[in-house]
């Protein structure tokens, strides 16, 4: 059975949680890496979906239907 991609959200909650983890500090060093590295892995994730989206919406349809990229403040 193939595995189902993960939504932003589910991925958001995922890091949310390990953060949470790792705050509290409860966790077995040996654990911890591997809970950081996973962590830095989803936010890496998440940070190339937001950029995405950014790309998506900064593009604006003209009322002829042909797209304008605008300029983006970064």
């Amino acid at each position: 059975m193939p595995s189902k991609k993960k939504t932003f959200e589910e991925n958001l909650q995922e890091l949310e949680a390990i953060v949470t983890k790792l705050e509290n500090g409860d966790v077995p060093l040996e654990k911890a890496i591997a809970e950081f590295q996973k962590g830095m892995t989803l936010s890496k994730d998440l940070q190339k979906t937001l950029s995405e989206a950014e790309e998506t919406l900064v593009k604006v349809m003209q009322t002829d239907g042909s797209e304008v990229e605008m300029d983006s403040d970064d």
